[in-house]
């Protein structure tokens, strides 16, 4: 019936140049911009930092300074990506990576983060291929800096969901429990960011129907990603996935309020066209079918179809 769609964290300043302006300097316009778009970020209000991005960005293109351009470039591809606009963001990371690798080189940590997004941004599109050695490279340049940066838990749960999505979960498995194991000995185990990677790694127990594992790890991924705020998108997915674990195990009842909270927030928070929509959409007509409330279900499911195939994803 499932198969479980994952968040992964973008970072929306990603090259990390060393570009900080002192704080007693004047900054630009499109530096105050990219600030904003950062909060809003920040805080899962992605269509409203959408046009400061994108402002940002075209004075960025007026502007001699490269490494500033590659930054907004990505803000905006993070948006893009995030809002389900694939084939808007991939040529923007392209060109963010060209730039860091060009100002940086290829092993600098601004790098690192891109390959990240531009392979979270592939695996979604079910491009494992292109995805697998984007992610592999992003982790290598962390382990080879430290191997105890948090900042490589997304590289690493992304890699990780890329072998689930193909069922290769002994290979996944460790990689969740890495990102875990990062992330909480420099956070704490209380930190919002755990969210994602919990809700990865009950993944890979729920394909082997291993849900005395999944629940928990499912029912604190909810907890954690609450302390966001009840709208933020992360909420969506974690009641969602949580619904998941329930349809397993036939608990209807407990599965259908969730679903349909998943729904609503997931719609308020990234518009209603969003990819991620979609399983949740299957998942809650799944319910219906089992149900046999197949008048429920059908439309349900032609949703779901239009925008996957709106996405440029495969059906």
């Amino acid at each position: 019936m499932k198969s479980m769609k994952m968040l992964m964290s973008v970072a929306v300043t990603a090259l990390a140049l060393g570009l900080s302006v002192p704080a007693f300097a004047r900054q630009d316009q499109a530096s105050v911009l990219d600030q904003k778009v950062s909060k809003l970020f920040d805080s899962g209000k992605y269509i409203a930092a959408l046009p400061l991005a994108r402002q940002a960005l075209a004075m960025r293109e007026k502007a001699p300074d490269e490494a500033k351009l590659g930054n907004s470039l990505n803000n905006l591809a993070a948006l893009e990506y995030n809002l389900g606009h694939y084939a808007v963001a991939e040529p923007l990371y392209k060109r963010a990576l060209a730039i860091a690798e060009k100002l940086a080189g290829p092993d600098d940590e601004g790098v690192a983060r891109l390959l990240n997004n531009l392979g979270e941004l592939y695996r979604v599109q079910e491009r494992f291929a292109d995805a697998e050695p984007m992610l592999k490279r992003s982790v290598a340049i962390r382990d080879k800096a430290n191997p105890d940066n948090p900042d490589m838990a997304p590289a690493l749960s992304n890699l990780g969901a890329v072998y689930s999505n193909q069922k290769r979960y002994d290979l996944a498995e460790p990689l969740f429990k890495r990102s875990l194991s990062v992330l909480e000995k420099a956070r704490g185990p209380d930190d919002p960011e755990l969210s994602v990677v919990l809700s990865n790694l009950s993944d890979t127990y729920i394909n082997q129907k291993r849900y005395d594992m999944a629940e928990p790890l499912l029912k604190r991924s909810l907890r954690l990603a609450e302390k966001l705020g009840p709208d933020n998108a992360s909420v969506g997915l974690a009641l969602n996935n949580l619904a998941a674990v329930y349809l397993y195990q036939e608990r209807h009842d407990d599965a259908e309020p969730l679903l349909k909270r998943a729904l609503a927030v997931t719609e308020k928070a990234l518009g209603a066209d969003n990819p991620e929509l979609v399983e949740m959409l299957k998942n809650l007509a799944g319910l219906y079918k089992d149900q046999g409330r197949l008048n429920e279900a059908a439309p349900l499911l032609k949703r779901a179809a239009a925008i996957r195939a709106k996405a440029g994803i495969k059906i």
